[in-house]
């Protein structure tokens, strides 16, 4: 039997095998699996789970940033989720935190400090670098939209991920093998969760927590 089961998500096989053997040498009988996209995770949790721990690019096919985080949080809200990304924004990583990630680990942290911060979240810690983790956020507005989106459904997060696609109803009623009239009810739950009134604000704020601020006035 593995002592733990690990899935590495990460769209460049380089940093999924560099990370694959630091966590080898630090866990004996680890089973360890490898994912290039939010997709192929999604099927690896449902038809081969449960996993000790989900290790999550958020720049990788089907992500879409927190947004992925958030759905992947919805939809298995049992297994812990350690963001390992390449952004250093402290606000990112705050508020990858307030959407139920047990950890964030820019990938420029020490090999040494990503096994501690994997440690740690094992235990049921949460870690953050330690300059990031007592400090405060100034951009409160930003905060509390990712506590909202944190009260999404896992079909909500996924259709505001496929807004954020640019989709039509139709289109996403497709995607999800539903009814537009469904759609439409996931589409108005969106929105009034977010307090927006329309997609567009939907797909900003969404877009926010990311820190892209390229559609604010």
């Amino acid at each position: 039997m593995p002592s733990y089961r690990f899935i590495i998500a990460d769209d460049h096989p380089l940093f999924r095998d560099a990370l694959r053997q630091s966590l080898a040498a630090s866990y004996e009988n680890v089973d360890i699996t490898e994912a290039g996209s939010l997709d192929e995770v999604i099927t690896i949790l449902e038809g081969a789970g449960p996993f000790d721990l989900v290790l999550l690019d958020l720049k990788m096919p089907g992500v879409q940033g927190l947004a992925g985080l958030a759905f992947l949080r919805a939809q298995f809200p049992d297994t812990p989720t350690i963001v390992v990304s390449a952004t250093e924004e402290p606000p990112v990583m705050r508020r990858a935190i307030d959407l139920g990630a047990s950890g964030f680990v820019p990938k420029s942290t020490p090999v040494g400090v990503i096994r501690a911060a994997v440690a740690e979240v094992l235990k049921g810690e949460i870690w953050l670098p330690a300059d990031i983790a007592g400090s405060g956020s100034s951009d409160h507005e930003t905060d509390e939209i990712a506590r909202k989106i944190a009260t999404l459904t896992p079909q909500q997060v996924r259709v505001l991920m496929m807004l954020r696609e640019g989709l039509l109803n139709k289109q996403i009623a497709y995607g999800l093998g539903v009814s537009e009239a469904t759609v439409k009810a996931h589409v108005s739950a969106v929105l009034q969760k977010l307090g927006v009134e329309s997609r567009t604000q939907a797909v900003i704020a969404a877009g926010r927590i990311d820190g892209d601020r390229s559609y604010d006035s």
